[in-house]
């Protein structure tokens, strides 16, 4: 009963219709009423007729596209000479778990729900990405990101610019991010660690780059929050500091001052602890890096190349993600599949794959070399703190050498931050190995895994030491304070590196031994009464370890509160560890007993 003249009107409203989800009936009545239409034009059969005739009259091919609804731009009826049913396809938005997401229905190849593209620029282009829109880039130092998509971002002449990143490092100078903030294409970024890129930290301090320094568990579990629909999270991190009070700096002018700060983040008391209220994070693109993949998505990762990557990809709108080897679809198992390829939107074969190792560290025969004087001294007493069957972290440098030191007939798992249970020592060429982009700690440093080892992603890494599954953390630091206050990440104006995952450590229930120099390279005080530098955590601190003694920390106040000296150096004088501290202390009844010298 359709004229000629209106066909091509009827079979784009009728799209417009049959998009609606079926569970969406009175939106479907209202519109065919206004358009003097009988319900019954959309049983099964004329709707499947009505599909095939439209995209066999104009041509077009598409995949399937599922959401909880779908949207035109079209509000009101309008003559047909004024669109196209490809204006209809372009400007489909699917809304979905209470997020605006972006999806261009496409069709790569004659593959059945195959989503490779022929190359980086063709999924940036499909993408939608524009200037002014957050990126969240997976990877962590070197390890695990996704260099194709960088690569290809950074040479894209009159490309999106005024960027917003997310990441939880900011990788080095001239690879991956590192080429992205040269290429002028950066506004601000979001990253926990950004302390092995000295162009990075050039630029922020001449006024090129904002900066907002937010801690790793907390980037991971915003992105997995927006993933799961979550507007907001509640966390531990930083509650008392300066980075949930605001004055951070975000930014600094030409002349070296303080252009722009953060502002104090919303808080919540829950059982007497305080926590920060902390945004979802939905990047408008997400770039990952993958080990494998198959034509329809779905992901594996290995080792800690993982890390924030899969917490990236449940989290943007649209997802570009390249993997070193594509197979086709069915040849994965699905017990294999780390990330099901329902969050990827455009899949790439990685052509760019260098894998940089930023620390390649290697052992002789299972030996390392001895560690001696004073920083021995903290390395090997901070060994001691290990008990058998204890799930333990190191932080970077002096604690992570305390691994060289479990004393004989003590099991620990020693957990990476950056997705490891299980570290072993560092690779052994006398027995075969090698250093393995895919397998560092938290220092960047190549290791190996250990018999029963296991890894996993950010958020998930985040929530075992969230949630107290982690027994004891050793860390270093800059201050330390009589109440327990740590300052381990930032020296305004003068050093950036961020808190990496510190806060996170320092803020969860395990035990708090922070090991470091009892004085500055200057002979200054680092254990004062009150720290002067911005803090990582508030009272978290439980024992501190020097080159000159160990003390005890009240940080809850059971004891009256403050310092107890509990172990001195040999050779050192409780006079000495006086005048080298900048706070009243007390002594262990009886003889003091001596550190390992």
């Amino acid at each position: 009963k359709i004229n000629a003249i209106n066909y091509t009107f009827f079979i784009q409203f009728t799209f417009q219709i049959y998009c609606i989800h079926p569970k969406m009936p009175v939106v479907r009545k209202i519109l065919l009423h206004r358009a003097g239409l009988s319900p019954s034009i959309f049983n099964t059969s004329s709707a499947s007729i009505l599909r095939r005739n439209l995209f066999r009259h104009q041509n077009i091919k598409i995949s399937r596209c599922q959401a909880s609804s779908v949207r035109t731009s079209f509000v009101s009826l309008t003559p047909a000479a004024l669109f196209r049913p490809q204006d209809i396809l372009s400007s489909i938005k699917v809304q979905g778990h209470g997020f605006e997401q972006r999806r261009k229905i496409h069709h790569h190849t004659s593959t059945p729900m195959s989503k490779v593209c022929k190359d980086a620029k063709t999924a940036l282009e499909l993408s939608g990405l524009k200037s002014g829109d957050t990126v969240a880039v997976g990877g962590f130092g070197l390890g695990g990101v996704p260099e194709t998509l960088l690569n290809s971002l950074s040479s894209w002449e009159n490309g999106p610019r005024e960027l917003t990143i997310a990441s939880l490092t900011a990788g080095v100078d001239g690879f991956g991010l590192g080429r992205l903030f040269e290429a002028g294409k950066v506004k601000r970024v979001i990253s926990s660690y950004v302390g092995e890129n000295k162009n990075f930290e050039r630029m922020f301090f001449t006024g090129e780059l904002e900066v907002e320094l937010v801690p790793q568990g907390t980037i991971a579990a915003r992105l997995r929050a927006a993933g799961n629909g979550m507007p907001a999270i509640f966390t531990p991190a930083g509650a008392g500091t300066m980075y949930a009070n605001g004055g951070i700096p975000l930014k600094y002018g030409t002349d070296g001052s303080v252009a722009l700060v953060t502002e104090p983040r919303p808080t919540q008391i829950f059982d007497g602890k305080e926590y920060v209220v902390e945004y979802a994070l939905r990047p408008d693109v997400s770039f990952v890096k993958a080990y494998k993949a198959d034509t329809r998505g779905n992901l594996v990762f290995r080792g800690t190349s993982a890390n924030a990557n899969p917490d990236c990809a449940v989290a943007g709108k649209i997802v570009l993600a390249e993997a070193e080897t594509i197979v086709e679809a069915g040849e994965l198992d699905p017990d294999e599949i780390h990330l099901s390829g329902v969050y990827v939107d455009h899949l790439i074969q990685a052509e760019d794959n260098e894998k940089r190792i930023e620390r390649l560290r290697e052992s002789t025969a299972g030996q390392v070399g001895d560690i001696t004087g004073a920083r021995g001294r903290i390395v090997k007493r901070a060994a001691k703190e290990f008990k058998d069957g204890m799930y333990v972290n190191l932080g970077i440098g002096i604690p992570t050498m305390a691994s060289n030191y479990i004393p004989p007939g003590v099991h620990i798992e020693l957990q990476a931050e950056n997705g490891l249970m299980g570290l072993g020592p560092y690779p052994d060429p006398s027995k075969g190995q090698r250093g393995d982009a895919d397998f560092i700690n938290a220092g960047k440093e190549t290791i190996t895994p250990i018999e029963g080892a296991s890894s996993f992603c950010s958020s998930e890494s985040f929530s075992m030491i969230r949630g107290g599954h982690i027994d004891l953390t050793v860390l270093g630091g800059l201050e330390c304070s009589a109440s327990g206050d740590l300052a381990s990440f930032f020296i305004p104006g003068k050093l950036l590196k961020g808190m990496g995952g510190a806060m996170d450590l320092v803020s969860s229930p395990s035990t708090v031994v922070v090991a470091m120099d009892h004085t500055a390279k200057d002979g200054s005080p680092k254990i004062l009464d009150k720290c002067s530098l911005p803090l990582t955590g508030k009272a978290v601190v439980d024992r501190i370890i020097t080159d000159m003694c160990v003390f005890d920390c009240d940080k809850n106040n059971l004891k009256g509160g403050g310092l107890t000296l509990i172990e001195i150096a040999p050779g050192v004088s409780v006079d000495d560890v006086r005048e080298a501290t900048a706070c009243s202390f007390k002594i262990v009844d009886g003889e003091i007993p001596l550190m390992e010298d």
